[in-house]
């Protein structure tokens, strides 16, 4: 088993160092910006999640609360307002936004060095190019975990399952990147079983309960599973589960991460860190964590 969340713990342990380093000896609070639109509930609980990691890492949360009806533009103003701010390293939209409000055109308002999702287009661009970009966090987590349960990673296969611009498109940006041969899997793909059981390094991104079985998966493979969705149980209080079938896939799998506990723990942990490149590139200054 891939422990994601022994791995968050560790990657946190730096964070924190690292940020305590720029204060002491440059005197730099390193400030992370969230922006929530509505009273989504689970929007809320990912935003208040992200301001408790912030303050147990040393950095300063800065937090807008906007009303669902706002306009456009003046959601625009308000990011304008952040990327203006000196004392904001990274700003973050929570998705999704409520209906009418356009998020490729407010991804594309934030100035792309302050852009810690990563997912500005200038980012995109730099990501697929080979040039240093802020990556998101999802897929970079993803990359950490494999880089600590393989020994190498050059020349495998990879076989990622999921095209979203979240976490399939980038991870195999970063796959590629690592000398990795790659497929990129969707659900027109013809066979998928077929496909993923060539792979070396198998990634789970569909959204779909349980959909790779235990006979999708090479014999010694490395499963990464980035899904995690909500099943009914018999008592009828539901259960997190992955898109892989974890219990006959570890049966198989050469290493494999669990849900929850897997990818889950590493998100937040690479946000933080993304923050702290962000404050370091913007000065000048040596990546932290390299």
């Amino acid at each position: 088993m891939i422990d994601g969340r022994g791995a968050a713990d560790a990657l946190a342990r730096r964070v924190v160092a690292a940020a305590e380093q720029l204060r002491s000896e440059r005197g730099i609070a390193v400030g992370l910006a969230t922006i929530l639109v509505g009273e989504d509930a689970a929007s809320r609980v990912y935003v208040n999640s992200k301001t408790r990691a912030c303050a147990a890492a040393g950095l300063t949360s800065f937090h807008v609360q906007l009303p669902a009806g706002i306009a456009q533009a003046a959601l625009e103003e308000e990011v304008a307002r952040l990327n203006a701010d000196d004392r904001i390293d990274g700003i973050l939209i929570q998705l999704p936004l409520p209906e009418g409000l356009d998020p490729r055109r407010v991804i594309a308002a934030i100035d792309p060095d302050k852009d810690v999702d990563g997912f500005h287009p200038l980012n995109v661009g730099r990501l697929w190019s080979g040039l240093p970009s802020l990556v998101p966090c999802t897929p970079q987590g993803c990359l950490l975990l494999l880089r600590a349960a393989r020994e190498r990673l050059a020349g495998a296969e990879a076989v990622v399952l999921g095209r979203s611009n979240l976490v399939g498109k980038p991870l195999t940006a970063l796959l590629l990147a690592e000398d990795c041969t790659v497929t990129l899997a969707h659900s027109k793909t013809q066979d998928a079983a077929a496909v993923c059981r060539r792979a070396d390094i198998l990634i789970a991104a569909v959204g779909r309960p349980q959909m790779v079985k235990a006979g999708w998966i090479r014999p010694g493979a490395t499963v990464i599973d980035v899904g995690i969705n909500r099943i009914e149980t018999a008592d009828g209080s539901g259960r997190l589960v992955g898109d892989v079938d974890y219990e006959a896939a570890r049966e198989v799998a050469g290493a494999i991460t669990p849900v929850p506990g897997g990818v889950g723990p590493m998100t937040i942990v690479c946000l933080l860190g993304n923050t702290l490149t962000a404050a370091c590139r913007r000065r000048g200054l040596p990546d932290p964590l390299q």
